[in-house]
């Protein structure tokens, strides 16, 4: 494990993040866990197993997931259009569930990282009134239901108000009660607001970079960026305004237990035939592979094949992964802005998979 040792260590000393957090498992145990820096750098905090950041996109896994549980209790096809469960659905009529969750639908996407509200204003925030003048602003599909893979979040925020109009619940509640209670997760270690200020990592963006200035175009920074530390701007604490797409805050370690229970074959949260269904990869109506399952990337290291999301915006970045025909997966998250899939486990896991085959 020296070799990744050695990665993550130069991440910190070359000041590239604040601290990070990797983790590798199987079904039933940690194999590997490295955890350093600080959560906050004014403070020195150094980060612990209790250190909470906001993941983002990681968020449209639960969604996903949350969708087929639906289907699993008959209450959805995912293969019926939408307007059969949301009469006043915004979008096409051709559009299907399944379209929305493989990223084929045809939705808008537009630039989700302006799309935030520092704390003290969410009780006073209403995320569909905001969305609505979203939907207002990109009321046309990009192209035909599945001629194409085009990635949006716009398309999950929709998911999240599905399960809602079907459930009569928050999207919220219904994740709360049927995904993180399962798995004996509490609230301090996941959940979609910060439930301890003082475990939440600070998030951090590279004063030095031509990202800093692109954000200067898209958020209000005299009011999300707090003191500058070193080479860092800090964010004030904040959430996204789209639970559903990226709203989750959590441990490393409450995402390894999520990912430990979709790697086991008697699943809490899904049956096999639903589960298998969640990691098929979409082909589009010309016969092209997408990459994309429900939710879920689909890729190959060292011939092994795994599926993945990452997280990424202002001041965070993480993936999720899983191998399932070796029964392992990893999480890495940093306090430090990501905004693409940087495919960063790549680096790491090749050292586990190479030790595995062994």
């Amino acid at each position: 494990m020296k070799d990744i040792e050695n990665i993550l260590v130069k991440e910190l000393n070359k000041n590239k993040t604040p601290s990070v957090q990797y983790i590798v498992f199987d079904r039933d145990n940690i194999i590997y866990k490295y955890q350093s820096g600080f959560s906050n750098i004014y403070n020195q905090s150094i980060v612990n197993g209790n250190t909470t950041y906001n993941a983002f996109s990681v968020t449209k896994t639960f969604t996903a997931l949350a969708i087929m549980q639906l289907a699993e209790k008959n209450l959805l096809n995912i293969n019926n259009p939408v307007k059969d469960y949301w009469t006043d659905f915004p979008y096409s009529s051709e559009i299907t569930v399944k379209h929305i969750l493989t990223h084929s639908a045809g939705i808008p996407n537009p630039i989700p990282l302006s799309w935030i509200h520092l704390i003290e204003e969410h009780s006073s925030f209403e995320m569909n009134s905001f969305f609505q003048e979203i939907i207002s602003k990109n009321n046309k599909e990009k192209s035909k239901p599945n001629v194409k893979f085009a990635y949006s979040n716009l398309g999950y925020y929709l998911l999240g108000v599905l399960v809602e109009k079907i459930t009569g619940q928050t999207y919220e509640n219904y994740v709360r009660e049927n995904i993180i209670i399962p798995l004996n997760i509490n609230d301090n270690e996941l959940d979609f607001t910060i439930i301890n200020s003082v475990n939440h990592a600070t998030g951090y963006h590279k004063r030095s970079s031509f990202s800093n200035i692109i954000l200067g175009f898209l958020i209000n920074k005299k009011e999300f960026i707090d003191k500058t530390e070193g080479k860092w701007n800090s964010f004030n604490n904040f959430y996204v305004n789209g639970s559903p797409y990226g709203g989750l805050i959590g441990t490393p370690s409450a995402f390894v237990a999520y990912l430990q229970d979709l790697l086991k074959p008697d699943s809490i949260l899904l049956t096999n035939e639903y589960k298998e269904l969640l990691f098929t990869e979409n082909i589009t109506n010309n016969g092209k592979n997408t990459g994309m399952c429900l939710s879920w990337f689909k890729g190959k290291l060292n011939e092994q094949t795994y599926f993945s999301h990452a997280g990424g915006g202002g001041g965070y970045y993480c993936e999720i992964r899983i191998y399932p025909e070796l029964g392992i997966g990893s999480v890495i998250m940093f306090n430090r802005t990501g905004m693409s899939d940087e495919r960063y486990l790549d680096k790491l896991d090749i050292h586990i998979i190479k030790r595995q085959n062994l």
